[in-house]
């Protein structure tokens, strides 16, 4: 990542936005105990620590959604992903070691459904981003160092 705005893929805007609803409807619910339960007397020490452990919950829900809206306003202040060199939301086509070639797709979140994505924190998505096209690109495998040619950005 570059460390400013950085664009998303659509599939990754998508992925976000769904984790973010069900975030929100989770959110509401827990709150809704708390005030639910709010006008009694808080009992004996479980109800205590219920209390508080539903209290947390509200602050950990509370702390991915504000990350999870500043991603999604990060990704519209940053645009479309750039053709002139690989990063997250790029298609990229690369030509392997072996020979064979494959268009990937950089992403931010791992899609078990998707085969053609590459998470930008994995090893050949961190070595593919920043490159253009023409560039050589080595990265590591669990059997050892190997290299991709990036043939062409889109």
């Amino acid at each position: 990542m570059t460390g400013g705005p950085e664009p998303i893929s659509t599939a990754g805007r998508e992925e976000l936005e769904r984790e973010l609803a069900g975030l929100r409807v989770e959110r509401e619910a827990v709150a809704a105990t708390l005030r639910d339960g709010g006008g009694d007397e808080v009992g004996d020490r479980a109800d205590e620590a219920d209390e508080l452990q539903r209290g947390d919950d509200l602050d950990r829900l509370d702390t991915r959604i504000t990350e999870i809206e500043g991603r999604l306003k990060e990704a519209s202040v940053a645009g479309v992903p750039s053709t002139d060199a690989v990063g997250v939301g790029s298609s990229v086509t690369v030509r392997f070691e072996d020979g064979t070639e494959s268009t990937l797709h950089i992403g931010e979140l791992a899609n078990a459904l998707d085969a053609t994505l590459v998470t930008a924190d994995s090893p050949l998505g961190r070595a593919l981003l920043g490159h253009r096209a023409g560039d050589t690109v080595t990265y590591d495998t669990p059997e050892g160092r190997t290299t991709a040619v990036v043939l062409s950005l889109g």
